[in-house]
């Protein structure tokens, strides 16, 4: 069965770990002194106090990045802004242990997992993204003329302005940097909002954004509570956007406050992807790639690959399988090189997924492997594998955050499809298949907004994210984040 490390007795941050505000480019406290609690996840014990922004704290925030949009920034051409990033992105890469240490200790993800996946991506993003910073062009548009006079029309892309970002807890760093470069590239100000369950990566990222250039006020940090500086955040008339990456029950706050000002909105909202696995699959590596898509980031992923749909051919041995896989993890100290899964992120967290494993339970699935608690220090949760189970159970339903796989047999194709697009969300999908006819049917089936055909997770900054339904509005990266951070204008001269 999966084995517990002893917990880490102690935990020492980098000496250089912020906890307090960046606004207008100082480092300060709220306004009213006020913090909020740190904890690391695998110990339960206090990583740092960490300044909790109030509303006049966010307002402060807002204010400096408006006067950047209106002065220096504004004023700096693509060139320049391009070659900022680029600095960006190599600070990333020089500080990737401490980036790394910081989100194992602030997630409790174990180290490696940052440092293969979220620092390079977000330094790839960052780089990604200078590139575009001098290419945002418009185009010239024929018309039949105005009242028998020649027209010259064309189009330019502007900044949208002052954007809000509010970021998730799971993978901070990487998020951020979605939101932050391509919107730094297109000329916008920011004020981000990190997660007041994992600030940490976030606040020293905003030192590497001061060290590479970026002036004062362009990007402001306001850690805090989220019915506090995040509700600020939403309704203040300085912001022009909000992007948020979080539940759908908060991205619907988010939405309906938003409106009231006619912010525009980005929301990256979750889901319950499926991971269908057809009979011709290669069997050892969809069970590989499905189980990294249970198990990665303790299943803290908002593209989490948790309704595991088999056909039924193959699925006793995917079965099999994927109970192995969960019962091979370590989970432990996420700063020892042999933990392969952390603590979720808090004790709130445990207890929810430890509610929908008893869900599942109680409605009939057949546990395999997991499904008891872990007593003792930390909020961990044994990986947990569920069989002979349906897609109307609540386990199938509904987004748990958590090392849960519902593993669903189907009989055909069509059976398949009708259970994966039976959801809410239609964030991701997988197919593992090694017919390509099948892989592209279902891919253009899905409901989905991203289908990744024999892998789990195949991101790039260059590849549009974002879901359907539940999921979300809107796109992050590629060319759609680029569009997603700028107004189009029309320009008409009467010749």
């Amino acid at each position: 069965m999966t084995t517990l490390q002893d917990s880490p007795g102690h935990t020492t941050l980098p000496e250089s770990t912020a906890t307090e505000l960046l606004i207008d480019g100082q480092w300060r406290p709220a306004q009213d002194g006020e913090t909020f609690d740190d904890l690391h996840p695998a110990t339960g014990q206090l990583l740092a106090r960490v300044a909790a922004a109030t509303a006049a704290d966010v307002d402060d925030a807002v204010r400096a990045a408006r006067a950047q949009l209106d002065g220096d920034w504004g004023a700096t051409p693509g060139t320049i802004r391009g070659q900022v990033l680029n600095r960006v992105a190599e600070l990333i890469e020089r500080d990737s242990d401490t980036l790394a240490r910081l989100e194992a200790l602030d997630i409790g993800k174990p180290v490696g997992q940052p440092s293969m996946l979220d620092i390079p991506n977000a330094a790839a993003t960052f780089r990604h993204f200078a590139g575009w910073a001098d290419k945002i062009t418009g185009q010239t548009i024929p018309t039949a003329g105005y009242f028998g006079q020649p027209t010259l029309s064309y189009t330019v892309r502007e900044p949208v302005g002052v954007i809000g970002a509010i970021v998730p807890w799971n993978t901070p760093l990487m998020i951020a940097a979605w939101k932050l470069a391509p919107a730094l590239a297109a000329g916008n100000t920011l004020v981000v909002k990190p997660p007041e369950d994992a600030p940490l990566s976030i606040l020293h990222l905003g030192r590497l954004l001061s060290e590479a250039g970026v002036p004062d006020g362009v990007v402001n940090i306001v850690p805090g509570l989220g019915q506090v500086a995040g509700d600020a955040l939403t309704k203040h008339p300085g912001v022009d956007k909000i992007s948020f990456t979080g539940s759908p029950r908060v991205g619907r706050i988010i939405g309906r406050t938003a409106a009231e000002n006619f912010t525009r909105v980005t929301l990256e909202l979750g889901g319950k992807s499926p991971q269908i696995i057809l009979a011709d699959a290669d069997v050892d590596a969809a069970i590989n790639g499905t189980a990294m898509g249970l198990f990665f980031n303790q299943g803290e992923v908002c593209a989490a690959g948790t309704r595991v749909l088999v056909h039924r051919s193959l699925y006793d041995q995917v079965v099999e399988g994927l109970a192995a896989a969960a019962n091979a993890q370590v989970l432990g100290d996420p700063l020892a090189e042999s933990t392969t899964m952390g603590a979720l992120v808090s004790a709130r967290q445990r207890d929810s997924v430890m509610s929908y494993i008893e869900a599942g339970k109680r409605e009939g699935a057949r546990v395999v492997a997991g499904g008891e608690p872990i007593d003792g220090d930390g909020f961990f949760v044994r990986p947990t594998i569920f069989a002979d189970a349906s897609n109307d159970m609540t386990i199938a339903r509904e987004e748990i955050f958590g090392p849960v796989g519902t593993v669903i047999p189907f009989d055909d194709i069509d059976e398949a499809l009708a259970i994966a697009n039976d959801t809410e969300y239609g964030l991701a999908a997988s197919i593992w298949t090694r017919d390509i006819s099948y892989a592209h049917t279902l891919a253009g089936k899905v409901r989905a907004g991203a289908v990744w055909v024999n892998g789990w997770a195949a991101i790039d900054p260059a590849l549009p994210w974002g879901g359907m339904k539940a999921s979300g509005i809107g796109r992050e990266l590629g060319q759609a984040g680029i569009d997603a951070n700028t107004e189009e204008k029309v320009i008409t001269v009467v010749l």
